[in-house]
């Protein structure tokens, strides 16, 4: 293709919410000229979509073949937090990261993981301390400290988290929240430490607390967690505050679309188009300082050229001048690359799922679709010869977490409801935060066989009945697959149709199944230190 072009079309001037036809001249990858024509094309030119906060893990994809398939849909940067692949490799994970999003045009933003572990009650695969964080804070590459999920070690005064969040100042980088229901005094206590930002508000209340303190508030849609109906509204009064992302998103989502999705859904609920765009293409570069143009003269040449204003269909997409995408076809190329994994556990058997029975009634783990809070009940369930068995009338499962980074140590073992399963077992080593191996199953011989599917390929997502058994490798780090990202969607696609034919009832079975695991998303969880109270943050018993 030439380094120098020009597009014609109507263009969607964002910051002074204006659409007329243009001319665009772009040269050497910059926009050198946007000239104001009698007429033009009935299409829109606009800047690129950005995903405001996104672990790129969770994709299942390396950022080279995430690129490929977010491209179609007019994203061209992410705010992307390598939190995932650190618990797993530490810093070599954070460089596999940024070293494998440099081969391709598409414009990763990371940030230094903050919380590595995530919490002391889990076991990790590695530790990043605060003279570390600020090793990767003083780095060009890195622009910002992500989420800080110790809100507690936040309002404690914790030192570690502390030094974190001053280094984040002293390089004049933002700092990245995550405070699930934290109000009143707390929540301004949190934000006054100096963050920025959070993605984890699942009220309207609660997030216009926050953004009455001065926050900024990403509204997230992803393949589990969704509150994008409940804070919409915050648009109409805060459109300045307001970002758009996706956290946690799976390659067959990421397949069907992304932020222009959201674009889409916004204004189809009456929202104003330069609000909506402001929070999907202006706000991220605004708040992070991100090097992605916004259609002004001399910036880098990141657009898109969408069909209507109303459904967003993305015809083209371009990043720094370069024609990365056309008509849902992805132009840019797969990429070999290596692995790089972190995984040294032993084989299981049924024996190791068993649970035994100490009277009374039981704390369950309630999992809920679209949302990574869970509740807790209490029940009575059954029990055979002493031990725990299954209660189909009532859903509720037994649960394992499997430390995956050392060898012959009992899985930990708990009941959860609304999983759905009648016949099977369904595992994962995507398991936030630590990424240890979670199971659910029917049995313990069908979990047993889940998870040494897993620990046979050092990672992976796997489905199993008595009749089949479905594995989806995931060689780098347990969390991602380097095939090519098309594929793996197809793949996925697969795999979730097994587990729904297993029974599970779940929108998204498997990253409902890897929150989990994640301790510092209250109510109740487990890691593979036991169960886990995330309102007192500290342990407690399946029978109490």
């Amino acid at each position: 293709m030439s380094t120098t072009f020009k597009v014609r079309g109507k263009f969607v001037n964002i910051i002074n919410r204006k659409i007329f036809p243009v001319e665009i001249q772009i040269s050497q990858g910059k926009i050198r000229s946007v000239l104001e024509v009698s007429e033009a094309p009935n299409k829109f030119i606009l800047p690129g979509f950005i995903d405001a906060h996104v672990h790129i893990e969770s994709s299942l994809l390396i950022p080279s073949e995430f690129a490929r398939l977010a491209c179609i849909h007019g994203t061209v940067a992410t705010v992307s937090d390598p939190h995932e692949i650190a618990n797993v490799c530490g810093l070599e994970g954070v460089e596999y990261m940024i070293d494998n999003g440099n081969q391709t045009p598409f414009k990763f933003f990371f940030g230094a993981p903050s919380c590595v572990p995530a919490t002391e009650f889990e076991t990790a695969g590695a530790v990043i301390d605060s003279s570390e964080t600020e090793k990767l804070l003083r780095r060009k590459e890195i622009l910002y400290l992500a989420e800080m999920m110790n809100w507690p070690g936040v309002l404690a005064g914790n030192e570690e988290v502390k030094k974190k969040i001053e280094w984040a100042k002293k390089y004049n980088k933002p700092v990245d929240g995550h405070a699930p229901g934290l109000r009143g005094e707390q929540a301004v206590e949190y934000i006054n430490a100096g963050i920025s930002t959070d993605h984890e508000c699942v009220s309207l209340e609660e997030a216009r607390n926050k953004v009455n303190h001065g926050m900024k508030i990403v509204i997230r849609e992803g393949s589990a967690a969704k509150n994008f109906e409940a804070l919409i509204d915050l648009i109409d009064d805060f459109p300045s505050q307001i970002m758009f992302c996706s956290d946690d998103k799976h390659p067959d989502s990421l397949l069907e679309g992304h932020i222009n999705e959201l674009a889409a859904r916004a204004i189809n609920k009456g929202k104003d188009l330069f609000h909506v765009l402001q929070a999907c293409c202006i706000n991220p570069v605004l708040h992070y300082g991100l090097d992605v143009g916004v259609l002004k003269v001399n910036d880098a040449a990141d657009f898109i050229i969408v069909d209507d204003l109303i459904n967003f269909k993305v015809f083209e997409t371009y990043i720094s001048g370069e024609l990365v995408a056309k008509e849902g076809k992805t132009k840019l190329l797969s990429v070999k690359y290596p692995a790089i994994n972190n995984f040294n556990t032993s084989y299981v058997t049924a024996v190791d799922f068993e649970l035994i029975h100490e009277g009374g009634k039981a704390k369950v783990i309630q999992a809920h679709d679209s949302q990574l809070i869970t509740t807790s009940v209490f029940v009575d369930v059954p029990s055979i010869n002493g031990k725990v068995s299954t209660d189909f009338e009532n859903d509720i499962l037994k649960i394992a977490v499997i430390n995956r980074y050392q060898p012959h140590l009992k899985p930990a073992v708990a009941l959860v409801q609304n999983f759905g399963l009648k016949n099977g077992a369904i595992g994962s080593s995507v398991a936030h935060d630590s990424h240890n191996i979670i199971i659910v199953g029917t049995d313990d011989a069908l979990m047993a066989k889940a998870a040494n599917l897993i620990i046979e390929s050092k990672g992976g997502l796997s489905a199993v009945s008595n009749e089949e058994a479905r594995l989806l490798k995931l060689p780098v780090g347990g969390l991602m697959s380097n095939a090519d990202g098309f594929s793996i969607a197809r793949d996925y696609i697969e795999i979730d149709k097994v587990a729904k034919g297993l029974g599970c009832s779940l929108q998204s079975p498997y990253m409902t199944l890897s929150f989990m695991a994640l301790l510092v998303i209250p109510q109740i969880k487990l890691s593979d230190k036991g169960l886990f109270d995330g309102e007192t943050f500290s342990f407690t018993k399946v029978f109490v």
